[in-house]
């Protein structure tokens, strides 16, 4: 196919897009001077709905409601915003998910309260190649808890699979921690599968959804999951530092026991009695006074998805990767580029990962020509496509950028 062939097929494709008309709702998505930002996957675009909320909660929230605002409003705003998390995007019905703190305390909050709901048990499972957090946190609650870590080597190609999983865990596990989207090959995990094996070795489940929630759908509930945690500010556009969000299934709120004790989520924050008694439910994950600020982003990008619908989100995802795994194939496969993705989509995130063993510096110039994707070691270039603000058009300028560095070197 050639390079004429391949820009009108993704004018075609963005024509007969029915979520192409969503991308004007996003801030700077026509910058001439940043022609492809492809980088949805580590910090998303802010909405021009977001610019009028940040406006309008200056003025009359915070100046104009001032402290009133925390009976009126905020004091809720974790549990209704993490309600609505959980309905549009992960499956999981009312009560169980919280917007609070950074996806790193959560998944520590988690790991703990997974450790004390299997006390007896002696092993951590978890992956080499999971996110650098995630291995570090188990790292530091099994040093804590004179646990052991059962590491699974998967393939950084490819990623966790249930026959991984099965072949590792045993009466001595507590609980497995694992990526739903590999953060960099973009493998999907089949969540449901891995769940259940877990569930038939009597031990507990906490999945990192951070390259997931908001472009890939997910059934916490019907799926049995334990325990959850994912970032805001990818594919649900928080903005830098947004607040993270944690799920606990229902049936495990009797016994839930996070090891941050604050006072927001104490039974009676404001009686300042002696002694901690945590709330009930899902808000006693809560520790310290909630980040109201970095919470308004994230419900404009929830109510949008909620607008789409995440199977049609799903859909548009999968056709921006499979398009931009076309194009790689036909621009840069004779440059000895390497796919570093699965290339089935039932197995792959929204992002992409090529390797080549240039790319570092390919990377660099790409940024300044306004070419955003991310590199990630050893060697590749992660395009991550965001599908609500990331065109046909968009990818494909990004891959030819990548075509011509690599053929004037």
């Amino acid at each position: 196919m050639t390079v004429d062939s391949l820009i009108t097929r993704a004018r075609e494709l963005d024509s007969a897009d029915p979520l192409e008309q969503y991308r004007s709702r996003f801030i700077g998505h026509d910058n001439a001077e940043l022609p492809a930002y492809l980088d949805g996957n580590s910090l998303g675009r802010p909405l021009e709905a977001t610019r009028e909320r940040y406006n309008s909660f200056i003025t009359e929230q915070w100046g104009g409601r001032l402290i009133r605002g925390w009976d009126e409003a905020w004091l809720q705003l974790p549990l209704t915003l993490g309600d609505k998390i959980g309905e549009v995007t992960l499956g999981a019905a009312r009560g169980q998910c919280i917007v609070a703190d950074s996806t790193t305390v959560l998944l520590y909050k988690l790991a703990r309260a997974a450790v004390a709901a299997r006390p007896g048990r002696t092993e951590i499972v978890l992956d080499r190649d999971n996110f650098p957090t995630d291995r570090y946190v188990m790292e530091g609650v099994a040093n804590e808890c004179g646990l052991r870590l059962r590491w699974l080597q998967a393939s950084p190609d490819s990623g966790v699979t249930t026959e991984d999983v099965q072949a590792v865990v045993g009466p001595d596990t507590a609980f497995v921690v694992l990526s739903h989207v590999a953060y960099r090959s973009g493998h999907l995990a089949d969540m449901q599968t891995i769940t259940s094996a877990v569930h038939d070795a009597g031990a507990l489940v906490l999945w990192d959804l951070c390259h997931s929630v908001g472009s890939v759908p997910v059934q916490l509930d019907a799926w049995g999951v334990d325990y959850a945690v994912g970032c805001s500010y990818k594919y649900l556009n928080g903005g830098p530092g947004a607040p993270a969000w944690a799920y606990v299934a229902e049936r495990h709120h009797t016994d839930l026991d996070q090891p941050i004790q604050g006072w927001i989520g104490s039974a009676d924050p404001f009686g300042m009695v002696q002694g901690y008694e945590p709330a009930s439910g899902i808000r006693r994950m809560l520790s310290g006074t909630p980040p109201i600020m970095g919470m308004l982003a994230i419900e404009d990008m929830v109510d949008l998805i909620a607008e789409v619908g995440m199977d049609a989100v799903r859909k548009k995802s999968v056709d921006l990767t499979e398009f931009a795994l076309e194009a790689v194939t036909e621009l840069l496969s004779s440059h000895q580029v390497q796919v570093a993705s699965p290339t089935d989509a039932a197995s792959r995130g929204s992002h992409i990962t090529i390797d080549h063993p240039s790319f570092r510096a390919v990377t660099a110039e790409l940024w300044d020509n306004g070419i955003i994707p991310d590199y990630r070691n050893p060697n590749g270039i992660r395009l991550g496509l965001s599908p609500l603000s990331t065109s046909f058009a968009e990818t494909l300028h990004g891959i030819l950028a990548i075509e011509k560095i690599l053929a004037a070197s």
